[in-house]
């Protein structure tokens, strides 16, 4: 057990909530702390799905990556009638949600320095002109395409979408989830190829326009959070019960 004040002490210091972007929440969503924590589900997304996966557990806290209530609690809940069902569901537990987002994607033991060293990635470091990018150098040259597929295998995307506008790799960018609108910036601090999620249209658009190497990934890699977040958790106290859930299903190609 670890006294839950100790416990958040330490991931606000890790993690502070300076670098949430302003338009994010985080932190509590759900629930009353307890004094203490014996027991953490650790989860990407919480939704019906992996709760009714995770509640026999019976976790004394719940900490996701993406927020579970997105907004104003009344206009989340008028929206969303099964997600107001599920808040008080888990407030009833006992159990109580944080949520750690964009302060956990940029910061040093975070989201993206741990896609960057699953890349393999040398020197990684944040982007100075977007500190929730991290960049470094693969040990070798490679062709854009043959990196491509070993990019899917290591983040274990099961897929992913090339736009190929160089032909080798060296230095690579990276923000995980939704950040392909930020390409522009990896193109002009010099890196070969860049790796983001949920790329609109126009945003593909320009990227072929400009010649650049862009690969799509599923917002799900950030899966990593719940890796990261369990050996921070063990750092602190190893005696911890962490029971971490992925319960996202692989899409049916037709």
């Amino acid at each position: 057990m670890i006294r839950t004040r100790a416990l958040l002490r330490r991931l606000g210091t890790l993690y502070p909530q300076s670098l949430r972007e302003s338009w994010d929440r985080g932190g509590l969503m759900c629930g009353t702390l307890p004094a203490e924590v014996g027991r953490i589900l650790l989860l990407l997304d919480l939704d019906e799905i992996a709760w009714e996966k995770g509640k026999e557990f019976r976790p004394d806290l719940v900490i996701t990556h993406h927020p579970f209530l997105f907004g104003p609690k009344g206009k989340v809940f008028r929206e969303d009638p099964r997600k107001k069902a599920l808040y008080e569901e888990i407030s009833g537990s006992g159990a109580a949600v944080l949520s750690y987002h964009t302060n956990f994607d940029g910061a040093p033991r975070g989201m993206n320095e741990a896609l960057a060293e699953r890349l393999g990635l040398l020197g990684a470091s944040p982007v100075p002109e977007c500190p929730m990018m991290w960049g470094g150098s693969l040990p070798e040259e490679m062709e854009t395409e043959a990196f491509a597929r070993r990019a899917v295998a290591l983040l274990g995307s099961g897929h992913g979408s090339l736009i190929k506008g160089r032909e080798k790799v060296r230095t690579v960018a990276i923000i995980g989830g939704g950040g392909s609108r930020e390409w522009k910036i990896a193109m002009e601090k010099g890196f070969d190829i860049y790796l983001s999620g949920d790329c609109p249209h126009h945003a593909r658009r320009d990227i072929v326009r400009y010649g650049y190497s862009y690969l799509d990934l599923p917002h799900e890699i950030e899966r990593i959070f719940m890796d990261r977040m369990r050996e921070v958790l063990l750092g602190m106290d190893p005696s911890l019960e962490i029971l971490a859930l992925d319960h996202e299903e692989e899409p049916l190609l037709v």
